[in-house]
């Protein structure tokens, strides 16, 4: 008996727990969205028509590092984090820490119910340039110097590499750097998923503007071929993609700042562009047509205005233009706080400048603070039919679209494997190559027929001034190791040009350095020439807007003391042009060497001894006065110190 009822109860016991099993199988053979082999389309409509309306917009919630931890992503189902400039894990933070701390926030992404991988955003933008030891290339001012396609050299250099300074990403690539932004982490070290946030196709008209070194030149034209970084940093595109669509890929570029940063009125940072449609397609939008066409994953808008409508909120140019018209297909992503920037004083309406941010067709929004303040309130919002649904999911479906092509889904964590190729000697001798590239020989002897270039390696005695001769800071510039750059040498690893030239020159030769020597030090000293390094201080953003662009004292006067008493070549570390022509008759040799990074002391000594030419052409203006400002190739006024285009050219010294 006791055996019968066993036998009778159990039956309806094992088919209960055949039918959950089945269930199990049948939802776990349903989860579209978890099948690598199923179209990309169906595995977006899949995730999609599983997710709340809480889990949809915690996907448009761009996070701060300092705000975020596993819980944090667990809770509100944080579709990405960001550091911005200066944001580390930690003083001196190493690659392992860097990779554990985005690991750890990708765990609590995936512990969600849906499991949907977050994407990571830095502003990297001149390499890995929070990260201490990255190697540090040239900003952006000097690589559009080169006219050769630098990016080329820089993209497709190594099979295992650093991205322009960047973790490593992958085994066979390309190399990559300073225009793009938003990059996913997990591609990083060999696939920390990273969207890299910095991706300047800006076109500056006015180098008083505190952004200028992030623009590759004042001609689109110049602009629009250094969008091969796009290939370089994603890969090319398949013969049959869509257009407008992100390709597959391992780390997600950033076009910015959509649309006119560079124009703003009298250069002054998030101005207003004031110029008519015409001047706007032909000048500003360009790169982003060819951005566009080779798959760039996402585009950031720019805190500026055009014609006085902030472009935070401009429906017209970001739904209408950047994604109806041009058929972009990956996703629009604000600035830091930049909705918060759509009223005037910033979050005087928040709720308006959410409103208005996402209607506009913001997809994710960038929120370094308050972010349960952004989530509350579009919640409320689209609760109440104040922004429908439908926006709410295009944003999601491009955002999901690019976490996809990405491979997000099928390797969310990264791994280490790479870790030791930050910062070695390869992915500097590259930087080194680029600094070199970067630079324009504007003077080369008072008399054209006596050049002071190359200089003499086996002099008995050399000069070496300036403030910035033997500052890594100074020729690393902002956005390095901390928002605004840093002064000093303890900052990251690289060679000043002073270690640069005590390297080059032959052992016998003494090299003397002195910041600011006076006259009679100079005249008493029996030097043999000198090398004279000045120019600006670091800065980024705002803060290096300026209505003088003049060299930092004591520059002036060290020109003033030293080319006075013996021949002197004047290397001048700047992000843009800076006022020269008071000092130029003093100078024997000027030699313009932007901002060159951690690699551009052995860059600069390379080309001033001769062991390489020089062959960089100006690709801005340097005028002679700021009252001219803003003056460009091709205007009316045009009258220029040294014409855009120019650059003297020198050949390798023969080697014995």
């Amino acid at each position: 008996m006791g055996v019968n009822t066993i036998r009778i109860f159990s039956m309806p016991i094992c088919f209960l727990v055949v039918l959950c099993l089945c269930a199990a199988f049948t939802e776990a053979e349903n989860l579209k969205y978890k099948d690598p082999k199923q179209p990309l389309n169906v595995r977006i409509k899949d995730l999609m028509k599983r997710m709340t309306l809480e889990e949809k917009i915690g996907q448009m919630t761009q996070i701060e590092r300092k705000l975020a931890s596993p819980d944090v992503m667990k809770k509100y189902f944080i579709g990405s984090v960001l550091s911005g400039g200066g944001s580390v894990p930690g003083p001196k933070a190493t690659a392992e820490e860097w990779v554990n701390m985005v690991n750890d926030l990708q765990k609590g992404a995936i512990s969600t119910r849906l499991g949907i991988p977050m994407i990571y955003g830095i502003d990297a933008v001149h390499g890995h340039n929070n990260v201490y030891k990255a190697t540090i290339f040239p900003h952006n001012v000097g690589l559009g110097v080169t006219r050769q396609n630098i990016i080329n050299m820089i993209s497709l250099k190594f099979g295992e590499f650093e991205i322009l300074g960047f973790f490593p990403i992958r085994k066979t690539g390309y190399q990559i750097g300073d225009d793009y932004d938003l990059f996913d982490y997990g591609s990083v070290l060999q696939t920390l998923d990273s969207q890299l946030l910095d991706g300047k196709i800006v076109v500056c008209r006015d180098p008083r503007w505190g952004r200028c070194y992030e623009s590759y030149s004042e001609d689109h034209k110049i602009v629009q071929t250094m969008t091969e970084i796009i290939p370089g940093l994603q890969g090319d595109l398949p013969a049959n993609s869509r257009k407008g669509v992100p390709l597959s890929l391992e780390i997600a570029g950033c076009a910015k700042h959509f649309v006119g940063d560079g124009g703003t009125v009298n250069g002054i940072d998030e101005n207003n562009t004031v110029i008519d449609y015409n001047g706007l397609l032909n000048i500003h939008m360009p790169a982003y047509f060819d951005s566009i066409r080779k798959g760039v994953a996402t585009v950031m808008v720019s805190y500026s205005s055009w014609n006085g409508k902030k472009m935070h909120a401009n429906q017209e140019l970001v739904t209408g233009f950047l994604k109806n018209k041009l058929k972009f297909r990956g996703f629009v992503i604000s600035d830091w706080q930049g909705i918060d920037r759509i009223t005037s004083p910033p979050h005087v309406n928040y709720s308006y400048s959410v409103q208005a941010g996402i209607l506009a067709g913001i997809d994710m929004i960038m929120l370094p603070e308050n972010f349960t303040e952004f989530i509350d309130d579009l919640t409320f919002q689209v609760k109440n039919n104040v922004i429908p649904m439908s926006r709410i999911d295009d944003a999601v479906r491009r955002i999901l679209r690019v976490k996809f092509v990405m491979g997000l889904f099928e390797d969310p964590i990264a791994d280490l494997s790479l870790a030791d190729k930050l910062g070695n000697q390869e992915h500097r001798d590259l930087a080194r190559e680029a600094a070199r590239k970067s630079l324009v020989l504007l003077k080369n002897g008072k008399n054209a027929n006596q050049p002071l270039l190359p200089l003499a390696k086996k002099a008995p005695k050399i000069l070496v001034a300036g403030t910035h001769a033997d500052n890594l800071g100074y020729q690393c510039g902002g956005w390095t190791i901390e928002w605004q750059g840093v002064q000093g040498n303890d900052l990251t690893v690289g060679t000043t040009i002073l270690g640069a030239v005590k390297k080059t020159v032959d052992p016998s030769t003494q090299v003397v350095y002195m910041e600011n020597p006076d006259v009679n030090f100079v005249k008493t000293n029996g030097f043999s020439y000198a090398i004279v390094v000045v120019g600006e201080v670091p800065y980024a953003e705002m803060f290096g807007d300026s209505k003088n662009l003049s060299i930092i004292d004591p520059g002036p006067s060290t020109i003033k003391n030293v080319c006075g008493a013996v021949k002197c070549v004047v290397v001048v570390v700047s992000g843009r042009p800076v006022v020269i022509e008071p000092y130029l008759a003093q100078i024997d040799a000027l030699v313009a060497a932007w901002l060159p990074g951690s690699e551009g002391g052995p860059g600069v000594a390379d080309a001033l001894f001769g062991d390489y030419g020089f062959t960089g052409k100006l690709a801005r203006t340097w005028f002679k006065s700021v009252d001219q400002l803003p003056m460009n190739v091709g205007d009316p006024h045009y009258d220029p110190l040294f014409a855009f285009g120019f650059g003297l050219t020198t050949k390798a010294r023969q080697q014995n």
